[in-house]
């Protein structure tokens, strides 16, 4: 078996197994998002220019994390394989840190802020384990173009359910537990056993997955950073991805904010707003699917960019819009973000696979060591940049747990940042992919070639 794995169909098994993780992935990258900004502005009584660096400075730190867990999977040698260990040990311990997160063990006030950065800092520590080694099994499950967008057809298919029940659910369980800081303590828990199902399912499920031969990896992670440097499909699909995923978290950002300063209704507006956005997803994944069989991964993720972009945009008008109106424009940007996260999660392994082929070196966990890096960054920047709007439009923050009376110009910039400024990021980044060159024929002509810097292969040079 070669380092990239077996050829052909992956039992059903495999894929659900695999997909479970997505419980893990789609509860982190949603909740925090949502919730988190809002948490300290409406409950903490930060300000909103404080709140938005509160939560995105401590994702910089990510950026060095998830590199050096995608070298040490890389470099794991287990009776579980190199990934599945970090399945289940860094998703436990990320469960436990994120309840800590809204434990509010400080009460409210700038303590309590600090405290929140340190605790989101170790919690996105743990993703980081959780998250590359997971990100860097499908490259080596299958050695198949093909089959990798079924796999992630099903990854997706479970992150939008993981996103739909999170999201839609978490903003209940806070209503419900009392709302302010009782209401979050109960949210925390209620994601943290998501979280733990997610691990325990992903871990046991791929028990019986094929994982490839161990390769040999570069020798340092400097080296194996500038491999990935000079992968150029891989680069253009990093860049984009990483604008777009800022894009996609200021809609989540947005979500509580436009629900009680837009639509007028706080309590069921957030709810409504992610079963419009995250139900059509569900739907229409299948569809996607075969869109990328017939016109390919590029043209698929490009369609399905400019069809949120465009949903976004009109979404500006949601103040003279009756509620179906905005409604079916949310469910809009959901079918774009389908397509977006399908196709881009698909041409990942693509990358990783090319770069095997060029190098015969093991080194997807470095891969998506940077992939996630940059995700994670992304998904960071956009609460960051959703409150750097809230603080420019004069929003006003609360330590009560309930919002503030907002001025209209406040009210102005929870809706601009809830669509023009997504519809920028997700639309003008597909232009960042004009060097992705990387098809089906290309990929199976890849050959390792010798390197005059290593003596090992590294093949055709990227361009």
């Amino acid at each position: 078996m070669d380092a990239t794995g077996p050829t052909g169909c992956l039992p059903r098994r495999v894929h659900v197994g695999y997909a479970l993780g997505s419980l893990v992935t789609g509860a982190f990258g949603t909740v925090p998002g949502l919730l988190l900004l809002p948490y300290l502005t409406d409950t903490l009584g930060v300000a909103a220019g404080v709140a938005a660096l509160l939560v995105l400075l401590p994702k910089a730190w990510d950026v060095l994390v998830n590199p050096v867990a995608g070298r040490i999977s890389d470099r794991t040698r287990s009776r579980w394989g190199a990934r599945r260990p970090y399945l289940l040990l860094g998703g436990l311990a990320l469960a436990v840190l994120f309840a800590g997160i809204f434990a509010a063990p400080f009460g409210t006030g700038p303590a309590a802020g600090a405290y929140v950065a340190v605790a989101f800092l170790a919690t996105a520590a743990a993703f980081a384990f959780f998250q590359v080694p997971y990100v860097a099994m499908p490259a080596e499950l299958t050695g198949d173009y093909a089959e990798r967008t079924r796999l992630m057809s099903w990854r997706i298919a479970v992150l939008a359910l993981a996103i739909l029940v999170s999201g839609a659910v978490a903003p209940a369980v806070v209503t419900a537990g009392g709302e302010g800081v009782a209401g979050h303590r109960w949210m925390g828990l209620f994601v943290a056993a998501l979280i733990v199902a997610g691990a325990v399912g992903a871990f046991l499920g791929t028990r019986a997955a094929p994982t490839g031969a161990v390769g040999e990896s570069e020798p340092s992670l400097r080296a194996q950073l500038a491999v990935a440097a000079r992968n150029r499909p891989f680069r253009a699909l990093l860049v984009c991805f990483v604008v777009q995923s800022a894009g996609v978290a200021t809609v989540l950002a947005g979500v509580s904010y436009f629900a009680g300063q837009v639509l007028r209704d706080p309590e069921t507006g957030p709810t409504l707003l992610f079963a419009g956005f995250v139900g059509p997803a569900l739907l229409v994944m299948p569809l996607w699917t075969r869109v990328g069989a017939r016109v390919g991964k590029l043209a698929a993720l490009v369609a399905a960019s400019l069809i949120f972009a465009a949903g976004a945009l009109a979404l500006v008008a949601a103040p003279v819009l009756p509620a179906a109106g905005v409604y079916l424009l949310v469910a809009v940007i959901g079918v774009g973000y389908a397509g977006q996260q399908v196709f881009a999660l698909a041409m990942l392994p693509d990358c990783i696979a090319y770069d095997t082929a060029r190098t015969g070196r093991r080194q997807a966990g470095v891969f998506t060591g940077v992939w996630t890096a940059g995700e994670t960054f992304g998904l960071a920047l956009g609460p960051g940049l959703y409150g750097l709007v809230l603080q420019l439009s004069g929003y006003v923050s609360s330590s009560t747990g309930v919002a503030a009376t907002q001025s209209a110009q406040a009210r102005l910039g929870v809706l601009v940042g809830f669509t023009v400024l997504p519809a920028l990021l997700v639309g003008a980044a597909v232009l960042l992919l004009r060097p992705y060159d990387l098809t089906p024929a290309r990929l199976a002509a890849a050959t390792p070639t010798p390197s005059a810097d290593h003596g090992v292969v590294v093949g055709e040079e990227s361009r």
